[in-house]
């Protein structure tokens, strides 16, 4: 199943898939194959009848768009191929359907690996460092390198994926253009995770490119340390993961972030240059976070750090943390005021009267 056509055009497609081709390969959506539930909608894991593995995005609704204008999206995205990049194969539009066929990946995402307690793969420290210029490697082509300039808008530990030999793909990329209606840099619609966001993007709608090199930071963070930013809560004072690391890097104890379980194997030269370069990239300032090839320039030993590591004074106010502060506190509120207790039985019962975190934006707040 082959696009062709070029970047900038129109494209068309020697082939698509049938509904009846998607049924037979996903054993008709069973749940046994179900991989994962992403922003757009469901995935499961297929094998089509040439015996190729392939990952079935189900997208819970049809785009805005007509199908026309749907196709050529897709080819446009199809045409973005990239190491780093999650290959799409090709598309299903029946009825109802609206189904897109990517490459499987083997070992699932970056977040499966790092936190999950079932599917926790061992990621040394040679393979966490290759992952963060791989994705560093992707989104610079996304920005730079593509005649079609792409921002993700949701750069995340699960829309990071591996392959069989740990290799990092970025997947979902492209997707958010096939549901808005004009191409502009400010949007009231958001579409991303809390934790992940950058400010001017959470809180204004004011989309560039420099919104994936913020959240490219925090990714980095989790996968030093391998905890996840919005669960990690260390003291009173630290709201999120990246909360923690500023007041490490201003007592010079940033190396404690590392993840212990990397033990004495880690290189901390190579440990406090990324995670530097994180906080770099999570600049409150879009202006003062460097380009992803600076990025991958400054990992591979071509460029030194620039001296702009942001002072961390005043954190309680930083407006990086204000989206991650205020969803603990509605979950804080949310479950005092939810919470009954049964005086016969002593037994806890739970109501849902709110989709707390979810007032101001339309974003996926992940636990």
């Amino acid at each position: 199943m082959n696009w062709t056509g070029t970047e900038g055009g129109r494209y068309s497609l020697k082939g698509t898939f049938t509904l009846k081709q998607i049924r037979a390969a996903t054993d008709d959506f069973s749940p046994a194959n179900k991989i994962g539930e992403g922003g757009f909608g469901p995935v499961y894991k297929g094998q089509l009848s040439d015996g190729t593995w392939v990952a079935v995005k189900q997208l819970s609704s049809k785009s805005r768009q007509g199908n026309r204008e749907f196709l050529n999206e897709i080819g446009v995205i199809s045409c973005l191929q990239h190491p780093n990049l999650v290959k799409l194969h090709g598309c299903c539009i029946e009825g109802d359907q609206l189904i897109l066929v990517y490459e499987y990946m083997e070992n699932n995402s970056v977040a499966r690996a790092l936190f999950s307690s079932e599917n926790q793969l061992k990621l040394d420290w040679p393979t966490r460092l290759r992952i963060c210029i791989g994705i560093a490697k992707g989104l610079a082509f996304l920005h730079e390198e593509s005649r079609l300039k792409i921002v993700h808008r949701d750069i995340k530990a699960t829309n990071v994926l591996l392959d069989g030999n740990l290799n990092p793909k970025i997947s979902d990329f492209g997707l958010a253009r096939l549901d808005e209606e004009e191409k502009t840099h400010v949007t009231t619609r958001v579409a991303g995770t809390i934790g992940y966001m950058a400010t001017e993007y959470a809180l204004w709608g004011h989309l560039t490119y420099k919104a994936d090199i913020y959240s490219y930071g925090v990714v980095v963070l989790e996968i030093v340390s391998g905890k996840n930013n919005n669960s990690y809560m260390p003291s009173d004072n630290c709201v999120c993961l990246l909360d923690n690391a500023y007041h490490l890097q201003h007592t010079e104890k940033l190396i404690e972030l590392v993840d212990e379980k990397l033990g004495a194997a880690v290189n901390p030269i190579e440990a406090i240059k990324l995670m530097k370069v994180a906080l770099i990239c999570t600049n409150a300032s879009p202006s003062l976070r460097p380009t992803m090839s600076d990025v991958v320039n400054i990992l591979e030993g071509r460029m030194s750090i620039p001296d702009t590591i942001p002072e961390p004074s005043a954190f309680s106010e930083d407006l990086r943390f204000k989206a991650t502060r205020d969803i603990h506190q509605q979950r804080e509120i949310h479950s005092l005021s939810t919470s009954k207790t049964d005086n016969s039985t002593g037994l806890l019962t739970l109501s849902s009267t709110s989709a707390f975190g979810n007032d101001i934006h339309e974003i996926c707040s992940e636990p």
